[in-house]
């Protein structure tokens, strides 16, 4: 088992590290992919995509991380946000639950790497995040931020009833695309041999 962080791990987390700001800020291109409070990102699909291909542990440290480097201030969320305001934020939610999403979708993938069970996996990650960032968005507008006229619960499910189709869809090439990089890439590698007992 590995028991540290090798240079190919430090490698890897900081391309999707690199990637999750990049897709944070795709609405400073498509300015009008903003719904209610949630602007439309790629955010989701490089966090279910991280846990696939970096595995559990190094997919969740690799969110954190990103967490991390907005929260000191670096423009990194989505609209380039940043600092330790974000935590306030109604949406900060979905930061948050991208280091459980990615640890729960890599975690199922360790169980048996098969094509269906890397889609279910992406599937039930994609899930968690909808879940977890709908909840405290809703729960952050009740409670401090100031919530739009007629908030209600179901209004805050109809704002993500706007982009689930595309993140249903990124979420299952997500899984794809991580099954044949495992079996295409990865395992003719070292990347899954070295640092393993």
């Amino acid at each position: 088992m590995r028991k540290g962080l090798r240079t190919i791990d430090l490698t890897l987390a900081g391309m999707f590290v690199a990637m999750m700001c990049i897709g944070a800020n795709i609405t400073t291109f498509v300015p009008f992919l903003v719904i209610g409070g949630v602007p439309i990102t790629l955010q989701t699909f490089f966090a279910i995509l991280a846990g696939a291909v970096l595995g559990s542990r190094l997919g969740a440290i690799t969110m954190a991380v990103y967490a991390f480097v907005g929260l000191a201030g670096a423009p990194v969320f989505a609209k380039f946000g940043g600092g330790l305001s974000s935590v306030v934020s109604p949406t900060f939610g979905f930061i948050l639950s991208f280091m459980l999403t990615a640890y729960v979708t890599g975690k199922i993938i360790e169980l048996k790497k098969s094509m269906s069970i890397y889609i279910t996996a992406a599937l039930i990650g994609l899930i968690i995040n909808y879940v977890f960032g709908t909840n405290w968005m809703y729960f952050a507008y009740k409670l401090w931020a100031a919530a739009p006229d007629g908030f209600t619960y179901k209004m805050a499910w109809m704002w993500m009833a706007v982009p689930l189709p595309k993140d249903i869809v990124l979420a299952i090439c997500a899984g794809i695309m991580a099954n044949r990089l495992e079996y295409k890439v990865f395992a003719r590698s070292q990347f899954r041999k070295i640092g393993n007992v």
